[in-house]
């Protein structure tokens, strides 16, 4: 027979994935990885490293192919490196070696609160993840909400702020850009 639990320990085996507790500790880089880039989910670090993983044997089996199969290794590095270039992981269209060493933390970098950084719409990545989650930012005519969405290189000059954000308006106020239209509505 087993006692009734106090309702601090119910409060403590709610947070407890019982089931797969060893897979839930992660590593100290993971643990890195996910306080440095704010990542929500440890499933997206987790999916990250799959892809990276993937990405790496396949760029391994491109290199270790037979001279008779030169045009083949060619056109399907070419497609490869095109697909990663576009995506922004790689910063080069050149070379394989460029796909042999990608990351996680490739995958990191392209999502939107670490563009926002980099484009300098936010100070920090704690504040874009903030914006993002408020609803004050969209991609191209869509309001974004989810910070774990991947930016390609096509789309990155389309991050902008939603026109009746208050981040917007303060931005405008202070590079006096603001017009007397929008002051009215």
């Amino acid at each position: 027979m087993v006692r009734k639990l106090k309702y601090h320990e119910q409060k403590l085996l709610r947070r407890l994935e019982l089931v797969s507790w060893e897979a839930a500790a992660g590593s100290l880089a993971e643990l890195k990885a996910l306080r440095r880039y704010r990542l929500g989910r440890r499933e997206d670090y987790v999916q990250y490293k799959a892809l990276a993983r993937s990405v790496r044997a396949l760029a391994r089996r491109l290199r270790d192919l037979g001279p008779a199969s030169a045009a083949f290794r060619a056109r399907c590095a070419a497609a490869l490196l095109e697909k990663l270039y576009g995506l922004g992981l790689v910063d080069c269209r050149r070379s394989l070696a460029a796909c042999e060493s990608l990351s996680a933390a490739a995958f990191c970098r392209r999502r939107l609160p670490c563009l926002l950084v980099k484009l300098r719409m936010a100070q920090h990545l704690r504040h874009a993840v903030t914006f993002v989650e408020q609803g004050h930012v969209r991609v191209g005519p869509e309001v974004v909400t989810d910070p774990a969405l991947l930016i390609p290189r096509a789309v990155e000059d389309f991050i902008t702020w939603v026109d009746a954000s208050r981040l917007r308006q303060k931005v405008l106020d202070y590079n006096r850009e603001r017009d007397d239209f929008d002051l009215a509505a």
